[in-house]
C-alpha cells in the first residue's frame, strides 16, 4: 500500500545508480530551484517513451529555469540502457534499480504485470518536484500510464513559483 508524502516536508532518501556510471543522490543535488525526479514505468510503456522523450527534448530549458532533472524506474541496467539508446534521452539522467519499498516510501503505486511484455513488478508514473533543502514542493503521481503532468505548462510556471515565492500547497491540516 501507497502512502501520501506531505508537501513542504523532507522527503524520502534516494540513491540510484545511473545508465552510464554514477551515482544519483538526492542529498547531493545542489538545483538553483529544483530537482525533478520523474519516475516511468519502465522499458515496456510507449507512453513513458514519449513523455521522456519530450522530457530529454525540453531538458535543457528546465536546466537554464534552474532544475536538476532525473529519470527513475524498476528496470534494472540492461532495460534502462536500452531505454536511453533507444528513446534517444541524450543528456537526460536515468537512474534504476527503485525497489517496490522506495517506490512505496515515495506514495508511488506499484503494479504487478498482466502482459508479458511487461517488467514483473513496476512503478506506475509519478512526478515530484524537490527544494534544495529535500523538502517537497510538488508531486503528481498515477495509478494508469496515462496521466502525465504537462512538462511544458509546468515548465511555464517555474519561474512563477521561484519569483513569487508561490508556497507548497496542500499543506493544512486543520
Amino acid at each position: 500500500m501507497s502512502h501520501k508524502l506531505a508537501p513542504d516536508q523532507p522527503t524520502p532518501p534516494l540513491s540510484l545508480p545511473l545508465v552510464g556510471g554514477g551515482r544519483f543522490e538526492l542529498d547531493q543535488e545542489a538545483p538553483e530551484a529544483f530537482t525533478m525526479i520523474v519516475v516511468y514505468r519502465g522499458h515496456h510503456c510507449p507512453v513513458c517513451k514519449s513523455y521522456l522523450t519530450q522530457l530529454a527534448a525540453l531538458r535543457e530549458r528546465f536546466e537554464d529555469a534552474g532544475f536538476s532533472i532525473v529519470a527513475v524506474s524498476m528496470n534494472d541496467e540492461e532495460l534502462a540502457t536500452q531505454s536511453y539508446r533507444e528513446w534517444a534521452l541524450d543528456g537526460l539522467r536515468v537512474a534504476y534499480g527503485l525497489t517496490p519499498q522506495m517506490a512505496r516510501d515515495w506514495g508511488l503505486w506499484v503494479s504487478k504485470a498482466f502482459k508479458p511484455s511487461e517488467q514483473e513488478i513496476f512503478a506506475e508514473p509519478g512526478l515530484f518536484w524537490v527544494r534544495p533543502d529535500g523538502r517537497l514542493y510538488l508531486v503528481d503521481i498515477a495509478n494508469m500510464p496515462w496521466p502525465r503532468p504537462d512538462l511544458e505548462f509546468l515548465l511555464s510556471k517555474a519561474p512563477y513559483a521561484l519569483a513569487n515565492d508561490y508556497p507548497a500547497r496542500g499543506t493544512y491540516d486543520g
